[in-house]
C-alpha cells in the first residue's frame, strides 16, 4: 500500500475521492492531482481492495483503471452502483476508443480518460461528477459560517455512532440535505437510505407504508408489502416531517425504535430490522408534547442527538457563496450564459428577509438565471417574493375567516400548488389538505341549504 493510500486531506463537508489502478505509479500520481485539486483522497491497488475502502467510507467519486487483476474497473462500477446508485465513478484506460466509451456510457461510468491522464482532464472530470453525486443525493454542504460549520463538526460525530438523531428547524434550512450528510458520513453509507415524508401520506396508510402488510391485510392488500423499515434494513430511515405521525401510530413507532422489530398489518410475528434514524421536523417537538400532540416517550427516544440548522438569516456569510452555486448549477441545467451577479444584485440578496430559507433563494436564483440576458445577473433578472401576513385588522370576521382567505389567497397565488402553499405559510402539506377538505364540506353544505331554501 503506497504512502497515498490513506490521506484524507479535503474539504471536511465531502466525502474523499476513491483512486483505483494496479500500478503504484499511476496511483500515486493520480492521488497528488487530487489532493492538489484540494479534495480528500483514499486508493486502493485492485477492484476487491477497492470495495473495501468504499464499505468503510463511502465515496461521492471513483476514479478506477479498466484493467486490473481480479476485479476489473467495469465489475468495480457495476457492484458500486448497485450498493451506491449515486455514486460518480470515473474510468481510467490505455486503450481508448469509441466502442469503450459508449460501453462504459451504457455501464453508467460518469467519464472515461485516456492515459496518461492530464491535470485539466482530471479535473474537468471530479467537477462534473461532484457536480453529478452533489445533485443525486446532496453530497455537499457549502458553508463559510462558524454556527453551520459547527452543526457540521457535530453531524460528523454523531454519524460514526449509530445513535438516533432529531433534526429540526425552519422550513428550507436544509434538515433533509443534513441527513442525508449524515448517512453518507456514516458506516451505514454503503446501505440504502430511505426516506419518508410523514406529512404526505394518508393517515390510513402511514402505519403500512412504515411497517409493511401481509397478503389480505386490507381490502386492496393483494400482496404482501415490505414497510419502509424492512426497505432500510441494514441503512438509515429518514423520517422527513416526523412530528405529522398520528398519535395512534406514536406507540408502534417507538416500540420498532426500541426493541429493533417491527411487526406488519395483518401479522402477529415481530421482524427484526437493524435501522438507524433520522428525523426531521420544521416543528418544535418539545411544543408538540406540551399540546399533547406528539407523545413524550417517543420525543425523548428520537431526541438522543439534536441539531438545528440555522436559518439563513442568520447565515449572512453563506448568502452569496450559495447563491453564485445555485447559479452554475442552473446555468449549466438551463444552457443559459449567465455567469455571475451585478453587484446590486448581491445586494439586494443580502437585504431580504428570506423567510423561505435556503429553499427560497435556490428558487430566486434559478429564476434569475432564466430571465437573465447575458453574462451578469441583473437586477431586473432578480424577483423576490414578498413575505405572506395574515390581515391585522379582522374586519367583522372571526379567526377562522382569515386564516381561510390567507390560505385560499396563497393557494390562488401560487397556482393551486399545496406543497408550495404549506411551505409559503409554515404548515404541512398535511394541514392544508385538512383545511382544504374543510372548505370543500362547508361549501356544498352551504350550497345545499341554500337550495334547499329556494325549493322551500
Amino acid at each position: 500500500m503506497d504512502d497515498a493510500s490513506r490521506q484524507d486531506t479535503g474539504d471536511v463537508t465531502t466525502p474523499p475521492v476513491l483512486v483505483v489502478d494496479d500500478e503504484p505509479v499511476v496511483r500515486s500520481a493520480l492521488a497528488r492531482a487530487v489532493s492538489r485539486a484540494g479534495m480528500g483522497v483514499v486508493t486502493a491497488a485492485d477492484g476487491l481492495e477497492a470495495l473495501a475502502r468504499f464499505k468503510e467510507r463511502a465515496s461521492a467519486v471513483v476514479v478506477a483503471d479498466i484493467r486490473m487483476p481480479g476485479l476489473d474497473g467495469f465489475g468495480l462500477l457495476r457492484t458500486i452502483k448497485q450498493q451506491a446508485p449515486e455514486t460518480a465513478v470515473v474510468l481510467v484506460t490505455g486503450f481508448p476508443s469509441e466502442e469503450l466509451r459508449r460501453e462504459a456510457r451504457r455501464a453508467g461510468a460518469a467519464d472515461l480518460l485516456s492515459k496518461p491522464v492530464t491535470h485539466d482532464d482530471l479535473q474537468r472530470a471530479l467537477a462534473t461528477a461532484l457536480r453529478h453525486s452533489a445533485a443525486v443525493h446532496g453530497a455537499v454542504i457549502l458553508t463559510a459560517t462558524p454556527s453551520m460549520e459547527i452543526v457540521l463538526t457535530l453531524a460528523r460525530r454523531v454519524a460514526q455512532t449509530e445513535a438516533t438523531v432529531l433534526i429540526q428547524g425552519e422550513t428550507g434550512t436544509g434538515k433533509e440535505l443534513l441527513a442525508r450528510y449524515i448517512h453518507r458520513q456514516s458506516s451505514r453509507a454503503a446501505q440504502p437510505l430511505v426516506a419518508v415524508n410523514c406529512a404526505a401520506l394518508p393517515e390510513t396508510l402511514i402505519e403500512a407504508e412504515l411497517f409493511g402488510h401481509e397478503k389480505g391485510a386490507f381490502t386492496g392488500a393483494t400482496t404482501r408489502r415490505q414497510g419502509r423499515f424492512e426497505a432500510a434494513d441494514g441503512g438509515t430511515l429518514l423520517l422527513d416531517e416526523v412530528s405529522e405521525i398520528p398519535l395512534t401510530l406514536q406507540a408502534k413507532l417507538l416500540r420498532a425504535l426500541q426493541e429493533g422489530e417491527i411487526v406488519r398489518i395483518g401479522n402477529s410475528h415481530p421482524v427484526r430490522v437493524d435501522v438507524r434514524v433520522i428525523a426531521v421536523t420544521n416543528r418544535d417537538l418539545r411544543e408538540e408534547v406540551a399540546a399533547g400532540r406528539f407523545r413524550q416517550d417517543l420525543f425523548y427516544r428520537l431526541n438522543v442527538v439534536s441539531l438545528r440548522p440555522p436559518p439563513l438569516r442568520e447565515r449572512a456569510a453563506d448568502l452569496a457563496l450559495l447563491a453564485r452555486h445555485f447559479l452554475r448549477k442552473y446555468a449549466e441545467l438551463h444552457g443559459s450564459p449567465a455567469r455571475d451577479f451585478a453587484p446590486a444584485v448581491i445586494e439586494r440578496l443580502r437585504g431580504h428577509g428570506w423567510p423561505g430559507n435556503i429553499r427560497e433563494l435556490e428558487n430566486a436564483v434559478q429564476r434569475a438565471v432564466i430571465l437573465a440576458g447575458g453574462a451578469e445577473v441583473t437586477p431586473d433578472a432578480l424577483v423576490l417574493e414578498e413575505a405572506v401576513s395574515a390581515p391585522m385588522a379582522t374586519g367583522g370576521r372571526t379567526l377562522g375567516e382569515i386564516k381561510r382567505d390567507v390560505i385560499l389567497s396563497t393557494l390562488e397565488r401560487l397556482s393551486g400548488n399545496r406543497t408550495h402553499t404549506a411551505r409559503a405559510l409554515g404548515l404541512s402539506s398535511r394541514t392544508i389538505r385538512n383545511h382544504l377538505r374543510r372548505y370543500r364540506l362547508e361549501a356544498a353544505g352551504d350550497a345545499g341549504e341554500s337550495a334547499t331554501g329556494e325549493s322551500a
